[in-house]
């Protein structure tokens, strides 16, 4: 089968191509350009099938273990969040964790002590060090 073009027939073609062309291009553009979004940030005191268990703001010493849970919907490209541990005003540990499309929920966890009661906050943060939420919570008798 033999395909010919005329003058008339090219054009639309064309014009057709780069709207195509430009559609797709802008599209590519606006997912690039999106942010992903936190639907839930919790403390917790465990994970259980990638769901936060008994999420609280004062925590037990003597249940040894405290979870921050965070969870992301839509997620648009591979990128890093950061966990921020800080008892009083101090600094802990910070944790990193990965984030892949197209949703995904991520958590941390700190193992505590006798010496650990008082205020804890935890300070989540994406790679541009931007402040997406702040959980605050005690850690208690």
């Amino acid at each position: 089968m033999k395909i010919i073009f005329t003058d008339k027939s090219i054009k639309p073609f064309l014009v057709l191509l780069v709207l195509v062309l430009l559609s797709a291009a802008n599209v590519s553009s606006e997912q690039s350009n999106a942010k992903m979004v936190m639907v839930q940030a919790v403390m917790c005191e465990s994970i259980e099938t990638f769901q936060p268990v008994n999420p609280a703001v004062v925590f037990s010493i003597s249940q040894g273990e405290v979870f921050c849970f965070s969870k992301f919907d839509p997620v648009f490209e591979k990128t890093y969040i950061f966990h921020h541990w800080y008892k009083k005003d101090k600094l802990i540990f910070t944790m990193k964790l990965t984030l892949s499309p197209p949703k995904w929920s991520s958590f941390s966890r700190i193992q505590i002590r006798d010496e650990d009661k008082g205020p804890w906050r935890v300070e989540i943060r994406d790679v541009n060090d931007t402040l997406l939420q702040t959980l605050r919570f005690s850690m208690a008798d």
